[in-house]
């Protein structure tokens, strides 16, 4: 039993589909989330960039608050930086973008399955090494959703121009026919309505949210890490490195009663 809590991170608001699905599956453990506000998006940012971010949350989030394990809840952190931080990071860590393509590749059937990113997971090719890791001989087209996450982080998650957005978007992998679509960046779940009109109902839509939430699970089970049950109620932590009064109003429509308050972090 270990009582610290579970740590993870975003760029902003995305990671809070990720802490969702963790509270809800694991309600006895202490949450601890970042989102890092103050220097989103990081979807358009360096790759260097975005791994000096991931490993300066990563540091704090160890050293201030003790956790027993790191949530990289951003795809474009995870696709930068995962390797790095488990190889410098004393506690487990844990990203998004392997089980995301676990789950796609379980729920296609024809074989064609597309993902939808930013521009840095993308570009990255971790997607692609994914799949090649997971043995798979799925066919799959990948494209970059520039401006989905800045209007999540505006809190516009539907209405006509995030659909004429999402046409335009998604044409080349509604083009190629694919039965199921990763959703790519923890923050288009948010979108999930628009993407799935725009798609169609016969193509499944894959959030690697929940399935992280169940990664993350048999790691602290594995470990013999889980926080007993009965002890006293979970805690949940907000921390933004940004404007806290938006980060709490927004942060409370997408996830719920449980973030109540944030905590504000300044970065020197």
């Amino acid at each position: 039993m270990d009582p610290r809590p579970i740590g993870m991170f975003d760029s902003g608001f995305g990671g809070l589909t990720v802490a969702r699905a963790v509270i809800d599956l694991l309600p006895d453990e202490h949450v601890v989330y970042f989102g890092d506000t103050g220097r989103y998006p990081y979807g358009s940012k360096p790759l260097d960039d975005v791994r000096r971010y991931a490993s300066e949350i990563t540091r704090f989030l160890v050293d201030s608050h003790d956790v027993k394990m790191v949530v990289v809840a951003c795809n474009t952190a995870s696709a930068a930086a995962l390797e790095v931080l488990a190889a410098e990071t004393s506690v487990p860590v844990v990203g998004v973008i392997e089980a995301g393509v676990r789950s796609l590749v379980e729920v296609t059937t024809t074989g064609r399955v597309g993902v939808i990113g930013t521009v840095g997971a993308v570009g990255s090719g971790a997607y692609q090494h994914a799949l090649e890791r997971a043995d798979s001989d799925v066919r799959f087209v990948a494209a970059a959703c520039p401006g989905f996450v800045e209007f999540v982080e505006r809190g516009e998650t539907d209405g006509e121009q995030v659909r004429v957005l999402a046409e335009r978007l998604l044409a080349p992998i509604r083009e190629a026919d694919v039965d199921a679509l990763l959703l790519g960046c923890t923050h288009y779940p948010f979108l999930a309505r628009t993407i799935g009109d725009v798609m169609g109902r016969d193509v499944v839509l894959v959030s690697s949210a929940d399935e992280t939430a169940f990664d993350i699970r048999r790691r602290l089970e594995d470990h013999g890490s889980m926080r007993r049950p009965g002890d006293m109620p979970a805690r949940h932590e907000f921390i933004s490195s940004g404007d806290i009064t938006w980060f709490e109003d927004l942060g409370r429509r997408l996830l719920g009663p449980e973030l109540a308050k944030a905590a504000a972090h300044r970065w020197l």
